[in-house]
């Protein structure tokens, strides 16, 4: 009896048995259809986007972070929304750095008064989106880019869990 019951605990405590999911994330995408794009403020804020999500993603466990440096995703990325459009490009560079998933996210701003971020979390096993979030952001300060990231973090959390 004491042998079935060590050997079910070092197969769910062995690193194979139970592992975090390893996602990689990539540099968000500034899509500013203001009149007046692309501030400096702008590019601040989109450029806060990642280091934010890897930080709410990387709590609580089950989620492990993969980093692509910002050279490889810009060597893989033909030109705006490249690797948002291709899913398989996005896998591929996913697949080399050992990640699972891939997160490719623009921040759309078509409006000085709201913004949204946009996500596709690709799955790098069959090179598609398998899920997509939207989250609104009404307004530009700091604790609004906040929330939204982290009310994505949760919901990139559930997609995961289901899978």
């Amino acid at each position: 009896m004491l042998r079935p019951l060590c050997c079910a605990a070092w197969i769910l405590l062995s690193p194979s048995g139970h592992s975090a999911q390893r996602l990689a994330i990539l540099d968000f995408e500034a899509n500013d259809l203001t009149s007046l794009p692309n501030t400096p403020a702008e590019v601040t804020r989109t450029g806060s986007i990642r280091p934010l999500l890897e930080q709410a993603l990387s709590q609580g466990g089950g989620i492990e972070i993969v980093r692509i440096a910002p050279q490889r995703q810009a060597e893989a990325n033909a030109g705006f929304g490249y690797l948002f459009r291709y899913a398989d490009q996005a896998a591929k560079l996913g697949r080399a750095a050992g990640a699972d998933w891939v997160l490719v996210g623009q921040h759309s701003k078509p409006s000085f008064l709201f913004s949204y971020l946009i996500g596709d979390l690709v799955n790098v096993n069959t090179e598609t989106a398998a899920f997509q979030f939207d989250i609104e952001l009404k307004g530009n300060h700091r604790k609004v880019t906040e929330r939204g990231v982290a009310a994505l973090a949760d919901k990139i959390k559930q997609a995961l869990a289901k899978h």
